[in-house]
């Protein structure tokens, strides 16, 4: 199963529904750079548009004017370990006996798999490797009198982290799983209503945040207005996903109630009380770590330089599918400013380390810029195990903490020393820690998977045991 970190925009009573869904998706190009895609209604018909690429690539102006219709939905996919398939583009359409219904989905279902195979079974014919098909053929199989009961019924199914948008010719639908692993908010703008994955897809086409969509809420948006309901009663802890402000969320976006800029500050604070270090300078591993560096520097009262040099049209390298991409992306995503770091003790600070790959050879190209000394922090604690909520982190072999210590890690790195920020002080960057997930970091899941198995696992014929064994024989 392929899993996702992406991005979901709808937009309900808008003229120029499709070209605000174009404005929404190109504020959230963060979240997914693989593929984008928009499915727009005009109460009669459903136009769609969906390619490989880029939002400013996938959508032209031509494009945008033939999507016809007062309301939209939007998607954009991240690269992720296995094969790309147009296939898997979405928002995913289909027709069922209340007509075509699209969905865009962010996240991860853990039981997909075996509803799937179920499925299969009893006849289903899947066109993508994707989960979120799953949930529109739940849909369609509904005995339910009309459309909500029909989205519920398929929600009540389905476990794991799901924030979702479906449209039908007249309607949208949004929905967060009871756990709330994922971000979704609504905002408004006069009549038009408009739901993202973050807040910031609101500045851009001048729409306020109002909320965010709760865990366990469904919203039906219509000619009616915005209807509410509780599917199902959030779980006793949330699980709202702690990463959304070490790396995914645009620092102006507002997740979880909360503002992301003012979280990594808290990050950058803390983890200068708990790991100083005897240097000149703070510098970030840009772009994400920005302002855990600004908030590092302003504890430890070092001065904040620009030492790296982002090209800003290179694509995110922690969510790049092959190694091989990644390794060239280091060499052009950065530049170091040599007037900087030369002769220099210098902090790096970045937000994570997943493989390690990547961080050594920045180190390299810190170190011949000229850098006297090079200390590393990182604004969260060591990853020692796999995401199945919606982040497509490695298998756990693939993850340099998961068996190495910070020392040998300190080692393969080439630093002079290495600190991460402790669970604890993460924890304490944010409102109600008790209602945040940090599985990655500490093994405890609050939604169990019944075993693992290989994202590529639908690519196969072979079945999700066989998926399993190839995940296995690659740890080996």
């Amino acid at each position: 199963m392929l899993k996702e970190e992406c991005a979901v925009f709808g937009i309900y009573d808008c003229e120029e529904a499709a070209q605000m869904a174009y404005l929404g998706l190109y504020s959230l190009q963060h979240r997914g750079q693989e593929s984008s895609g928009i499915i727009t209604s005009d109460s009669k018909r459903l136009y769609e548009h969906k390619g490989m690429g880029l939002v400013s690539k996938v959508f032209d102006g031509d494009v945008l004017n033939r999507l016809n219709g007062h309301m939209a939905i939007g998607h954009n996919r991240y690269s992720t370990t296995g094969i790309s398939h147009a296939v898997n583009i979405q928002p995913f359409l289909v027709d069922c006996k209340v007509g075509k219904i699209a969905v865009a989905h962010n996240g991860n279902l853990v039981n997909a798999v075996e509803i799937r195979d179920r499925m299969e079974n009893e006849g289903s014919i899947f066109r993508s490797t994707m989960d979120s098909e799953v949930l529109l053929h739940l849909i369609a199989k509904s005995r339910g009198e009309n459309l909500e009961e029909m989205v519920v019924d398929a929600l009540k199914q389905v476990t794991g982290a799901f924030s979702l948008v479906f449209m039908t010719k007249d309607r949208i639908i949004a929905a967060r799983d009871p756990h709330g692993f994922r971000p979704l908010c609504i905002g408004k703008s006069g009549s038009t209503v408009v739901i993202a994955s973050e807040s910031c897809a609101f500045d851009i086409i001048g729409a306020e945040y109002e909320r965010e969509i709760l865990p366990g809420e469904m919203l039906v948006i219509s000619a009616d207005g915005v209807k509410s309901i509780q599917y199902a009663e959030p779980a006793s802890h949330l699980s709202r996903c702690i990463f959304e402000f070490i790396y995914f969320s645009r620092p102006d976006s507002r997740v979880f109630g909360e503002n992301v800029d003012k979280v990594r500050r808290k990050l950058g604070r803390k983890l200068a009380v708990e790991s100083p270090a005897q240097a000149d300078i703070v510098i970030s591993v840009p772009d994400s770590s920005n302002t855990i560096a600004l908030g590092y520097a302003e504890q430890s009262r070092l001065p904040y330089e620009l030492g790296l040099i982002r090209n800003h049209y290179v694509g995110r390298t922690f969510i790049k599918p092959k190694q091989s991409e990644r390794d060239w992306d280091v060499r052009i995503k950065f530049n170091p400013v040599k007037g900087v770091i030369k002769d220099r003790r210098i902090v790096v600070i970045d937000d994570s380390i997943v493989r390690g790959s990547t961080m050594r050879k920045l180190v390299s190209i810190i170190r011949h810029a000229g850098a006297a000394e090079v200390h590393l922090r990182i604004g969260s604690p060591p990853i020692t195990h796999s995401c199945y909520y919606g982040i497509d982190t490695p298998t756990r072999s693939e993850l340099i903490a998961s068996n190495h210590s910070i020392e040998k890690i300190r080692e393969y790195l080439g630093v002079e020393s290495l600190q991460y920020l402790s669970t604890k002080g993460l924890l304490e960057c944010v409102d109600d820690p008790e209602n945040y997930c940090t599985a990655c970091f500490t093994g405890d899941y609050s939604v169990k998977m019944h075993g693992e198995y290989s994202k590529e696992v639908f690519e196969s014929n072979e079945g999700p045991d066989a998926g399993a064994q190839a995940e296995k024989d690659r740890a080996e």
